[in-house]
């Protein structure tokens, strides 16, 4: 759209110049302000299980996202053979270094940034009813519709708009479906959908909005898929001993994926979601490690350039290209950054950023 209607996207620009009062020789920030990350869902299909419990929108707090992200599991596309464990952190080419150390950085990006994260529908809504893309193409429709404080997962839960699954009993044994967080109610539907469709309870029924009303058996055995692939995947972590690199937070989930419990407390109990708080990770200690870690990598960084550069000035072949380059001023500005870097106050500027790896620095 911001190529076929350019003054469309100029206006916008300028608007929000105006009401910032941002001049025009000052740069335009437009911050992140949603995460809505898509899923492929499938029903049963031969030998593939069922993926058909997911309503059109997930919102989902960071102990349950990041089982769908340690997991990411997706369901059959028409392109492709294959469903399961098939997201980006499962292609081994695409990067050589563990993926735990991608995980870490991940978890702590969303925590400092605190970032509410909504899963969006691809495939299916239930095993009846085939949506393809329709439901993920449409949210970023619905969600430039949406005021700031409707985009809050907690005003949304507190006026009746999200609701959360619960574990129930099915022929005997326990179905966790909490594990899906919460989805999106009726009274949302017709409040966001309803300013885009004349009728948005044709849009999305009862049934697609809960799938369960479609089939508690394959509902059930969905969910059941979806536990036992975060177990299946979780032990991947413990058999390359990668789970001694994970963050508390990461290696209390990996326990709880693999087991159902972390020192002996599963994943409700108050000390675990607590993990997950961003007042947590700004105190402790393992957060403090990534961000020395972090400055003994900018040290090491402003060295070898400040080394570099001291090195290219000393050689007089190079003098005409020391003056063109400005190479003094460069090394002296090195120099300074570096004893900033050195400084004890340094790590409070790196404080809300998600710092370095240890296991790798």
């Amino acid at each position: 759209p911001d190529l076929q209607d350019p003054r469309a996207k100029h206006l916008a620009e300028v608007a929000t110049r105006l009401a910032r009062r941002l001049p025009t020789n000052r740069p335009l920030h437009q911050p992140v302000t949603a995460v809505l990350a898509g899923r492929r869902n499938n029903p049963a299909e031969g030998k593939i299980r069922s993926l058909a419990c997911y309503g059109p929108i997930h919102y989902m707090e960071l102990p349950e996202l990041f089982m769908e992200f340690i997991s990411s599991m997706t369901g059959k596309s028409p392109s492709t053979t294959g469903a399961g464990s098939e997201g980006a952190l499962t292609k081994g080419p695409f990067n050589a270094l563990p993926p735990i150390y991608d995980l870490n950085a991940a978890l702590v990006g969303y925590i400092v940034s605190a970032y509410d994260t909504f899963l969006t529908s691809a495939g299916c809504l239930g095993p009846q009813v085939r949506v393809d893309h329709d439901i993920s193409l449409l949210v970023p429709e619905i969600w430039c519709r949406l005021g700031p404080e409707e985009r809050d997962p907690r005003w949304l839960i507190r006026n009746g708009m999200l609701e959360r699954l619960t574990d129930f009993q099915f022929n005997g044994r326990t179905v966790a479906a909490s594990r899906l967080g919460y989805r999106i109610t009726r009274k949302f539907v017709n409040a966001f959908f309803g300013r885009i469709f004349n009728h948005p309870h044709a849009v999305l029924t009862d049934p697609m909005l809960r799938p369960e009303q479609q089939g508690t058996a394959e509902f059930a055995d969905a969910v059941d898929n979806i536990v036992a692939t975060h177990s299946r995947v979780a032990l991947h972590y413990f058999n390359d001993g990668s789970i001694a690199w994970a963050c508390p937070p990461l290696q209390a989930l990996l326990h709880i994926m693999r087991d159902g419990q972390f020192e002996g407390k599963t994943l409700d109990h108050p000390d675990i979601r607590e993990l997950f708080s961003r007042e947590h990770l700004l105190t402790s200690d393992w957060y403090e490690a990534r961000l020395k870690a972090r400055q003994a990598q900018d040290i090491r960084r402003w060295q070898a350039r400040v080394r570099y550069l001291e090195q290219f000035i000393a050689k007089q072949s190079y003098i005409d290209e020391v003056e063109r380059l400005g190479l003094r001023q460069r090394l002296s500005s090195s120099r300074v950054r570096l004893e900033s870097a050195k400084h004890r106050d340094y790590l409070e500027t790196l404080r809300g950023t998600i710092g370095g790896e240890p296991a790798i620095g």
